[in-house]
């Protein structure tokens, strides 16, 4: 038995290796590959690109390859959570009949945002001053990224600030939404999570809400990390957890109303906590 287990290791320790052999030189023809290596498979820049789901690359095999890639199942429920995401904030904007009470609109902060291309598409909604948004990440070209896009379609009533997510800086005014979004998946210690909760809801305005995401599942995770870097250049693990231990991370905290929405996929959730 300890030998087959051996076998079976060292199989799989050269199935990987190849991949990312192969990864790393014929994917490289695919646009989003590219960027994978590029700014990490997790990166803001890397959702970004994935949000658009346009293929690109070198002519027919790039582009082939492209399209088998953003085609993949993560993918595609990182782009239905947006569409949640945006559903779920549409409705906390006219909860607050898209003002804060003291007639400065809603304001939305995103700790951890990248571009924060499905912000700007929310945005894009609204009547001006209906909706303030901050964007900040620890990404700088994710955030020059963001600020490009934004000029380019006009958009006020958006910002981007250098800042980490798990050291916020305090918002003025405070903010009425705080979003995390594929944050929490990336971090390993439940503990940082949870006290990461507990500072965001000090954050938020009276009666404010917090909404985050929660990987549930993925049937990709193995592969994901025997060969995706990340933003650091280092293989990309990640946890997936139980919808049920997000929400009392938030109880815990002190929030009043916790509830979760899963995305059509079904490797996500979304869930909002009221404070």
């Amino acid at each position: 038995m300890t030998k087959n287990r051996t076998n079976t290791k060292r199989r799989k320790r050269v199935q990987w290796a190849a991949m990312r052999v192969l990864l790393g030189t014929v994917g490289r023809a695919s646009a989003g590959i590219r960027i994978g290596y590029r700014h990490g498979f997790d990166s803001g820049s890397m959702l970004d690109y994935v949000y658009v789901n346009k293929a690109g690359g070198f002519p027919v095999v790039g582009h082939l390859i492209d399209r088998v890639y953003l085609n993949a199942v993560g993918w595609r429920a990182i782009r239905a959570r947006r569409e949640l995401l945006k559903d779920v904030l549409r409705k906390e904007i006219a909860r607050r009949g898209g003002d804060n009470g003291a007639g400065g609109g809603v304001r939305v902060l995103d700790v951890a945002s990248g571009p924060g291309r499905y912000l700007q598409d929310l945005l894009a909604e609204y009547e001006p001053g209906t909706l303030h948004v901050e964007c900040r990440d620890l990404d700088r070209a994710g955030l020059a990224q963001g600020r490009r896009q934004a000029a380019e379609r006009g958009l006020t009533g958006i910002s981007y600030a250098y800042g980490d997510a798990l050291d916020p800086a305090p918002a003025s005014p405070a903010p009425d939404i705080v979003v995390v979004s594929g944050l929490y998946e990336l971090l390993l210690d439940e503990a940082v999570i949870a006290a990461s909760v507990a500072r965001l809801r000090g954050m938020l305005a009276p009666g404010g809400v917090l909404v985050f995401t929660t990987q549930t599942h993925h049937p990709q995770l193995e592969f994901i990390a025997n060969v995706l870097p990340n933003r650091e250049g280092v293989l990309w693990e990640m946890e997936c957890r139980p919808v049920e231990l997000a929400e009392q991370w938030a109880a815990r905290a002190g929030f009043a109303e916790v509830a979760s929405r899963r995305e059509t996929v079904g490797l996500f959730t979304v869930t909002t906590a009221r404070r």
